[in-house]
């Protein structure tokens, strides 16, 4: 099982996010990284059929965006 994330990790994430607004940031390594978090979170909360669904999401949309 992987670590939950923290939250300085969450809130570094979220300030790549918003700087990404104003910045030629790839969005496919933002969803890449968005993806990882939520499967952590997934991973510890093992009832959490919803949380492990939007892992599942976030890991779709990040592979589409890079291609995979």
């Amino acid at each position: 099982m992987s670590e939950r994330p923290s939250v300085q990790e969450i809130a570094a994430f979220l300030a790549d996010v918003r700087a990404s607004r104003t910045a030629d940031a790839n969005p496919a390594d933002l969803l890449a990284r968005k993806a990882d978090l939520l499967e952590r979170i997934a991973d510890a909360m093992p009832g959490d059929a919803e949380a492990a669904e939007l892992a599942r999401t976030a890991r779709a949309a990040a592979d589409e965006a890079a291609g995979q």
